[in-house]
């Protein structure tokens, strides 16, 4: 170990000008930045330059003493005293001058409302130590020079180090009293400034003719600065971050000032027309989610979300009369209630920040084929953000209620927005609206009211049979469950005062016993079915009930106990075509089982009976999908499968996408010819053969590892359903096509149409006619896909005689 620790000294003592020539030049550059620093406060900036200044000289001086030691000319003769002296009173300096950096610290950052009293006694201990150097280069007390002109220490040599270690460990101990009011990087600078240096003196004892603790202190010098530096860095970052976070919480401020002036802005128009309330929110939800669609980013999307908030701004300087008017408008009324864009357009242009806000309030209202206003402006000429509001405010207007009608079914809904395309509507937007209804399959997309339980009501009063009832529960092959309590008025104490459940089917999925929309809404009661099991056949097939009675029960009178009050519990579920209905009460357990007319058709159930209040309602659906043989099958299954078959067994498809032909593999050129006809509950436009591109392991739709490339529909509509394709479609509508209407009727009567579907490599080109719509479809498959597929299914229509010609 003595060997090692003697080459490294060697090393040093061989090396050590060099290592002060390198250190010298450091402190050289850093007083430099020193004094160019902004970030510094004065006496800071004056501590760090003494300091830097200080550690220059000591280092150049000590080097000097070495060059100059034992040259007994006159230069080395000088420059060998006036080095020593330097060497000796800068150590001191450089300390004291720390000193200066401890004080201003923590009258700074420390908070003091003055300096430590034992940083004011080190500059006393620096003047006594000043003045015993400059004693000692008369009396040689300290140290002497031997006639060859070489430095030799004194007997007291020990005595001038004294001074700077004891104002060192004063500072020690400052620095260890108030290390809490500095942060960790500063406070390690300044433990290490006082530490090193002290070990440094006791091993210089031991290490003569080596400036351990010049360069140590030198050292910790540049220490200080570098780390006083970073601090200095993270002083600044800390601040651009307070004043981004400032700025942030300004413009979050800015931003929930505007979104409450454009809310109070909503409310005002919502305020003067009652039977819009909720509008314009609605409007820009939806819109959101067509932008969104389109892969737009947050900040357009807000923007397109404020600018659809405030698109009905203008109908604050439209007549209450008007506006309000119960039925539907005359043209001079029309005529007026169309200004309410302009209105909006100059009550937003002034908003200069944000010019997308009056673009929405006055374009909202053009048409796709130029036929809107108030510019008349067509086809991408229309801005986007008025092309989206556009869908999104008929979208709401269809499925509010309005003083003259009631809301339009989304399905109706769908089907004008589908005769909308490219004529009212833009066709991408459009089509966006489609998918997003086709996803909404509860039908959340509408005017709500305060809904809780029974969608809409928390409690049926029936005053008289059916004078109250609730909304229809859809029934599917997921079993629902509704528990509530039910008790008997107290003026009419008969038996049969119960509560009733109506099995129904209709467009809007309300019951219409006493108004004149039932034919228009399709309405079709099957069922009603009194809890007690009693049971009123209307248009079902066939009803069978399995009675349970309860033996506790069997002696009790139904109108005392509903006088009480009775908890009931109804589960109710469908498959195809048949309805099963669970009645639980105290009295008995009734299992009933509906055949409906076919099955296509849905169904809902609804709540009401007679004087009796049925509150404490709770609905749960199940999350698991029972099998097609969950219900006992009481009556054959309507088919209409009695017609020629083709090359493949015909499907009846009595629901979206219900049945399915087998897979056809697509090699190069297929054609395909088939009769459609629409079941004779069809009455939508999508209710008609859908064609599947797909691949899977069997070949089937659904099978293992299936993925769909391309569903395009006979209407006209396609839709990517796997991220790894595209689909370009081009709709023309030829002059066979005369209108939907007679188009959906031709549906049911039954047509022969044809296709023809090329493959080459992963692109699919489709071709098909149908009653005057032609439709060309090119799928492009962005993976590669060995076997590929296709497949007949739809919605409501039967597909026969399906002839297959493959080359």
């Amino acid at each position: 170990m003595s060997n090692v620790a003697s080459v490294i000294f060697n090393f040093l003592k061989t090396y050590q000008l060099d290592f002060m020539l390198v250190l010298s030049g450091v402190c050289g550059i850093q007083t430099i930045f020193v004094l160019i620093s902004k970030a510094l406060n004065k006496r800071r900036k004056l501590a760090l330059t003494l300091m830097n200044i200080s550690a220059f000289i000591l280092l150049n001086a000590d080097r000097a003493a070495y060059i100059y030691r034992g040259n007994t000319s006159t230069l080395g003769f000088y420059m060998v005293r006036i080095s020593n002296f330097l060497v000796y009173f800068i150590t001191m300096f450089i300390v004291i001058s720390f000193n200066m950096y401890l004080s201003d610290l923590y009258l700074v950052e420390g908070k003091l409302k003055k300096a430590p009293v034992r940083l004011i006694i080190n500059y006393y201990l620096f003047a006594v130590g000043t003045v015993m150097l400059i004693v000692s280069q008369f009396t040689g007390f300290y140290y002497y020079f031997d006639e060859q002109n070489r430095y030799q220490r004194s007997p007291a040599n020990i005595l001038c180090y004294v001074y700077p270690l004891l104002i060192v460990l004063i500072q020690s101990s400052v620095v260890i009293q108030y290390r809490k009011l500095v942060n960790k990087i500063v406070y390690t600078s300044l433990i290490l400034f006082t530490i090193i240096p002290l070990i440094a003196s006791i091993l210089q004892f031991f290490a003569y003719g080596l400036s351990l603790i010049n360069t140590t202190i030198v050292g910790m010098v540049v220490v200080v600065y570098v780390f006083s530096l970073l601090d200095m860095n993270n002083t600044v970052a800390k601040a651009n971050e307070l004043e981004i976070s400032l700025l942030k919480e300004e413009k979050k401020k800015m931003h929930t000032l505007f979104e409450q002036t454009a809310q109070s802005l909503v409310t005002a128009i919502d305020a003067k027309d009652k039977y819009t309330h909720g509008h314009s929110t609605r409007v820009a939800e939806y819109s959101l989610k067509l932008a969104k669609m389109e892969g737009w980013n947050e900040d357009k999307c807000e923007e397109l979300y404020f600018a659809a908030l405030l698109h009905d701004v203008g109908k604050i300087g439209i007549p209450d009369e008007i506006i309000n008017k119960v039925g539907k408008l005359t043209p001079a009324e029309y005529s007026e209630i169309k200004k309410h864009t302009i209105l909006g357009k100059e009550i937003l242009s002034g908003i200069t920040q944000s010019p997308y806000l009056s673009i929405g309030a006055n374009y909202h209202h053009e048409r796709y084929d130029g036929k809107g206003y108030p510019e008349g402006l067509k086809g991408e000429d229309i801005p986007e953000i008025a092309r989206i509001i556009a869908v999104a405010d008929a979208y709401d207007a269809m499925t509010s209620k309005r003083s003259y009608r009631e809301p339009i079914p989304q399905s109706q809904v769908r089907e004008e927005i589908v005769k909308g395309i490219g004529f009212q509507f833009d066709p991408k937007y459009a089509k966006n609206m489609l998918h997003l209804i086709d996803l909404d399959s509860e039908y959340e997309m509408k005017e709500r009211e305060e809904i809780r339980e029974l969608s809409g009501k928390d409690s049926i009063d029936c005053h008289s049979y059916k004078s109250d009832i609730s909304e229809g529960i859809l029934l599917n092959d997921y079993p629902v469950k509704i528990c509530f309590n039910s008790k008997t008025s107290k003026k009419h104490p008969l038996e049969d005062c119960i509560p009733t459940v109506l099995l129904f089917d209709s467009l809007d999925a309300r019951t219409h016993e006493q108004d004149n929309l039932a034919e228009e809404m399709l309405y079709c009661i099957y069922d009603e079915i009194r809890l007690d099991g009693r049971i009123q056949e209307v248009s079902s097939r066939i009803t069978k009930t399995v009675e349970i009675i309860n033996p506790d029960y069997v002696d009790k009178k139904w109108v005392m106990e509903n006088l009480l009050g009775i908890d009931y519990t109804v589960e109710a579920v469908k498959c195809k075509d048949h309805v099963q209905i669970k009645i639980d009460n105290k009295f008995k357990k009734l299992t009933i089982t509906i055949a409906l007319p076919d099955s296509s058709r849905y169904a809902y159930i609804a709540l009401t009976g007679k004087h009796c209040n049925i509150t404490d309602v709770n609905i749960i659906k199940s999350e698991f999908e029972v099998g097609e043989d969950y219900i006992p099958r009481i009556a054959e299954e309507i088919s209409f499968l009695n017609v020629p078959e083709g090359d493949i067994p015909n499907i009846q498809i009595n629901s979206w996408r219900g049945a399915a032909t087998a897979g056809i593999p697509i090699k190069d050129v297929l054609k395909v010819n088939y009769h459609t006809m629409s079941l004779p509950t069809a009455r939508l436009i999508w209710h008609c053969p859908f064609f599947s591109i797909y691949t899977s392991e069997d070949g089937q739709v659904n099978g293992p590892g299936f993925r769909e490339f391309a569903l395009i529909r006979v209407d006209g509509e396609c839709w990517d359903e796997d991220k790894v394709a595209t689909n370009k479609t081009v709709i023309n509508r030829n002059e066979k096509f005369e209108n939907w209407n007679e188009w959906k009727k031709k549906q049911k009567e039954g047509v022969d149409c044809s296709i023809e579907i090329k493959r080459k490599g992963n692109t699919i080109y489709f071709e098909g006619t149908n009653t005057g719509i032609d439709i060309k479809n090119t799928t492009t498959i962005l993976e590669n896909v060995d076997n590929i597929y296709f497949a007949i299914t739809g919605d409501q229509c039967v597909i026969s005689n399906i002839q297959i010609i493959s080359s």
